[in-house]
Parts: structure tokens; C-alpha cells; sequence
């Protein structure tokens, strides 16, 4: 409701324009008085009116003052003027600091009213336009979000030519021309592990992007839930090292001002090529896995020592002086288990056994006991999962056997690779299930909402309580479109039939289909129908692809 603020220092005049309208009748919220300036700037900045009606000559404060004061700060503020025949030359100046009317005293009810009913369709048109931008501009990052997820895949995976990729980027705003590299992962936390939603951890996301975008020596990409893969770039003005310390410690500071946040980091290593990056990246990721190893609030970096590599030579000596018994913890290989990644189960394993102690694995004995505390955990995490140990000896063989004839650690390692996918495999099977699950409940919430002006990415993933990061790459993934794409398909699709069925106007389809904006909802009719709403409806559309 478009609200009124009236400041007039005559009070039979301002009390007969308060008493001779019916405010709400009308639309409209009589939102307080004052009888001059100086007393009504603080009134309207407490009730942030949409008009202020005003007279121009009034003690203390009068109405020419009150218009610059009222513009500098709220320049959304309409202003209607009050003028006597003799202050038209103060009107003129008021319409110059910005006014966006003037009436001549005494004026009568009906005469304010068209005033105001005016000014407050140009304020309705101003406000529609906003929503338009704002509609346009979260569904261009929505999108951007995931066609720079596709370019990193393929950036990492080579499997464009360099100049494609370049040409893409910058189609996308984002500059991939340097002469040395690095990648930095990087995930956030609440507390536990999880991918329910979090407001908490939405309001730090949105810290991140906008610390991000500020930085040139960076360029981000959203990557899996709560996690961020940030591509580092040398310029003239900084040399790597510095834009990797130097950003690292800002993205530290950032989390660390949230309480109960927390994180970790990976970092690969230098590469001098765009065509590297896949070799940067893996780099990354096994630094990125001992998160699963090192406590929190850390950042691990591949390019400085970690433990040696282990040989293959048999030796049953066990160094209980360099064991550490805190690296033994079940509830570390449990947690890998229910979170980690396919990718990463090598550089999991690797960075496990190296915790131990590269004396310690050279005796088989215990990398025997190893091998087996690893596959009780397996066997609890399955349990969990509903099925029993007898469906993972179907899929992965008589483990204890197995480890019984690996001689080497390489062995050993190999039949703890083939053991975890194979558990993370029975685990993304009842994950596709569940979140299939939950994109149906997504779907319905879309088909049945799909009409409110503030449905969005967070009320979606609000509905089947996952973060917005976690169900906008689930999205993508598993539907093949981003959830924009597939709300505007809903939406077209009603439109479609109301246009058929019905002789509602363009504008009130609009409306009834979410759009509030009747030019932008014409526009991306045009865009996904190939053809426009009139056509459509007298049978003349084009050949579209009926999305």
C-alpha cells in the first residue's frame, strides 16, 4: 500500500486534507503529519512514506529545504508540492531538487487525489520495473552459476582447446589469460556435516561471491555444497604467492567473523598452463582430502612436505614410538564414507597411510589390522544404509581374503581403493533414490507455487530443506536444466493453456503466472515459444519447442 506523509503548517489545511480523504478506501496508508520540515525529516525517515505532500513556505524548516533533504537520502520519495499563486517561482525550484508535482492552494480533495493517484502509478511502474531488473539479474547468476561449473569441468578435464575455453570465459566475465596458476578448494561448515539449509551458511556464501568478485588475482566457481573452487592468477602488480597468501588469509578473516562457521582449504600446485590445470587440480584435491585427517579451520597445501612415499618392502617391524594412536579413528574413515567423493578415494587412502607413520605400514601385520578396522567401517557405514554385509561381499568379494594375500602396501592399498568405491557406489545408489525423492517434492512445490511473485532458488530449496547451493547443483545434475529453466517451463506451460482456454488479458496471465512485470513475462514468452502471447493465441505462433 503506497503510503501518504503530509507536512503543512496550517492546520485547518492540513487537517482538512487528512479528514476530507478516505486513505484506505482509496489504496492508500496516511503514514503521519508534521507542521514543518524541521519536525517531519525525522518522522519520514522513521515511516518511510512513497509521496510527501508539502507546502513550500513554513516556519523552521520550509518545503524547499525539506525536498534536498528528503532526495539526498531517499530519492525513491515522491514529493507533491503546495503552492500559493505568489510562491510559483519556489514551485519551479522544488520541481528542479526533484518534486514530482505542484498543486495551487486551496485545493480540493478530488484535485489531490488525481494528483496523488498519478504519482503513484509512476511509483507502481518504477517498483515493477525494480522487480523486472531484480528477476533478470538473479536468473543471469543462477545460470552463470552453472555454465561456469560446466567450463571448470572442462577446464580440468582438457577436454576443450585452450582457445575455446578463453573465448568462453570471457563470455562469462571471467579471465583466464595468465602466465601462472593455482587452485584453491575450499569448503564452509556448520558445525556437522550437512546439506540441509542453513541461513547462516547462505549469508556467508553471499560474503564469499562478493569478496570474490573484488578480487582480480581470483576467479570462483561454486563447486558441490558449501564448497568453492577458486582459480588464483599471477598479474604484474602480484606475484602468485602473494595473491595465494594474501587471499587465503581474507577468506579466513571472512569465515572467522561468523561465529560457529567453519572451514577447509586445499591448495594445488603452480602450473604455467591453462592446459595444466587438470594436474593443478588433482593436486588440490588430494590436499583437499585431509580434511577428512586434520582437524578444521585449516588450510592444507600440496606444494609444501608431507609425509614420504611408502615403499613396497615387506617388514613386519612396527615403530610404536612413531605411532599415532588419534590417527586411528574409526569415526575419521566413517565420516569419508559418508561424504567423500569417488575421486578422492586414493588420495584419501594415501593420506590415511601416511598419517600412520611410513615406518609403521612397512609391517603387514598391521596394515593387515588396518585394512580391517578400515572394513568395519565399511560394514557400519552400509548398515546404515540399509543394506547388510553380505550385499557388499556379493559386490566386492571376500575382503578378509584378499588383504590376507596383499604382500605389498601398493596391494594393500589396492584392495582398500576397490572396497571404498564400492561402498561410496551402494551409497550413491540410496542418494539418487532419496534425492530423487526430494526433486519430485521440489517439482510439486514449483508446480504448485509457481505463481508466487517470490518464488526463487532459497524458497525452493527451503521446501525440501536443502541449502541453495546443495539443491541448485542438484538440480542441474540430475534434471539436465537449472531450476530457473524449469520454473519458466511450468510457467509457459500454464501460460499457454490460459491463453488457449481463456480470454484473460497478456497482463492478467501474467500476474497469474508469477510474472508481475506483463513486458518481461511478453519477452521471455517471445524467447521460449518463438512466438509472442497474441500469436500464440490466434494459432499463428511459430514452430516452437513447447517448453
Amino acid at each position: 500500500m503506497i503510503k501518504i506523509f503530509l507536512v503543512e503548517d496550517e492546520i485547518v489545511i492540513r487537517d482538512g486534507i487528512r479528514n476530507s480523504i478516505d486513505w484506505n478506501r482509496e489504496g492508500y496508508e496516511f503514514a503521519g503529519e508534521a507542521s514543518d520540515g524541521e519536525l517531519a525529516f525525522p518522522l519520514i525517515q522513521k515511516t518511510h512514506p512513497d509521496i510527501v505532500i508539502t507546502d513550500i513556505r513554513m516556519p523552521f524548516m520550509d518545503g524547499l529545504e525539506l525536498s534536498r533533504l528528503v532526495k539526498k537520502e531517499f530519492p525513491d520519495i515522491k514529493i507533491i508540492i503546495l503552492s500559493g499563486y505568489d510562491d510559483f517561482e519556489y514551485a519551479k525550484e522544488a520541481l528542479k531538487l526533484g518534486a514530482t508535482d505542484y498543486l495551487v492552494k486551496p485545493v480540493a480533495a478530488a484535485k489531490l487525489l488525481e494528483a496523488i493517484s498519478s504519482v503513484a502509478e509512476k511509483i507502481e511502474e518504477e517498483q515493477e520495473q525494480r522487480r523486472y531488473l531484480e528477476t533478470f539479474e538473479k536468473e543471469k547468476r543462477e545460470n552463470a552459476i552453472f555454465a561456469k561449473q560446466k567450463l571448470f569441468d572442462a577446464v580440468i578435464t582438457g577436454s576443450r582447446p585452450v582457445s575455446e575455453l578463453i573465448d568462453e570465459s570471457r563470455k562469462l566475465g571471467i579471465d583466464l589469460v595468465s602466465n601462472r596458476y593455482n587452485i584453491l578448494l575450499f569448503q564452509i561448515y556448520a558445525g556437522e556435516e550437512t546439506e540441509e539449509y542453513s541461513e547462516t551458511l547462505n549469508t556467508v556464501t553471499a560474503a564469499i561471491r562478493d569478496m570474490a568478485r573484488q578480487y582480480k588475482n581470483a576467479e570462483m566457481i561454486e563447486h558441490g555444497p558449501e564448497g568453492f573452487a577458486f582459480i588464483l592468477k599471477e598479474t604484474g602488480d602480484m606475484p602468485l604467492d602473494d595473491a595465494l597468501k594474501d587471499f587465503s588469509q581474507k577468506m579466513i578473516s571472512l569465515v572467522q567473523s561468523y561465529p560457529g562457521i567453519e572451514y577447509f582449504g586445499g591448495i594445488g600446485t603452480d602450473i604455467g598452463r591453462l592446459s595444466e590445470m587438470g594436474k593443478c587440480y588433482e593436486e588440490a584435491s588430494r590436499a583437499f582430502a585431509y580434511r577428512y585427517l586434520k582437524k578444521r579451520n585449516s588450510i592444507a597445501d600440496s606444494r609444501e612436505e608431507i609425509p614420504g612415499a611408502i615403499t613396497d618392502a615387506a617388514d613386519d617391524s612396527l615403530q610404536l614410538s612413531s605411532l599415532q594412536p588419534d590417527r586411528l579413528d574409526r569415526r575419521v574413515i566413517i565420516s569419508f564414507l559418508n561424504i567423500g567423493q569417488p575421486d578422492e578415494v586414493p588420495h584419501f587412502i594415501n593420506e590415511y597411510f601416511d598419517s600412520i607413520g611410513k615406518e609403521n605400514v612397512q609391517s603387514r601385520i598391521f596394515r593387515q589390522y588396518i585394512a580391517m578396522d578400515m572394513y568395519v567401517a565399511a560394514i557400519t557405514n552400509i548398515r546404515q544404509l540399509g543394506y547388510t554385509p553380505d550385499d557388499l561381499l556379493e559386490q566386492c568379494g571376500d575382503f578378509q581374503k584378499m588383504i590376507a594375500s596383499a604382500s605389498t602396501v601398493e596391494q594393500t592399498k589396492e584392495q582398500l581403493n576397490h572396497l571404498f568405491r564400492t561402498v561410496l557406489s551402494m551409497r550413491d545408489n540410496v542418494l539418487q533414490k532419496k534425492n530423487s525423492f526430494l526433486l519430485k517434492e521440489a517439482e510439486e512445490y514449483i508446480r504448485s507455487n509457481y505463481a508466487r511473485e517470490d518464488m526463487s532458488l532459497n524458497t525452493a530449496a527451503a521446501s525440501v530443506n536443502l541449502s541453495p547451493n546443495h539443491f541448485c547443483s542438484l538440480f542441474s545434475q540430475e534434471e539436465g536444466q537449472t531450476f530457473i529453466e524449469f520454473l519458466t517451463s511450468v510457467r509457459m506451460k500454464k501460460a499457454k493453456e490460459l491463453l488457449r482456454s481463456t480470454n484473460m488479458k497478456t497482463t492478467e496471465i501474467a500476474f497469474a503466472v508469477g510474472y508481475r512485470d506483463p513486458h518481461y513475462f511478453s519477452y521471455l514468452f517471445k524467447k521460449t515459444q518463438d512466438c509472442t502471447p497474441r500469436e500464440f493465441r490466434s494459432g499463428s505462433e511459430g514452430q516452437g519447442d513447447g517448453r
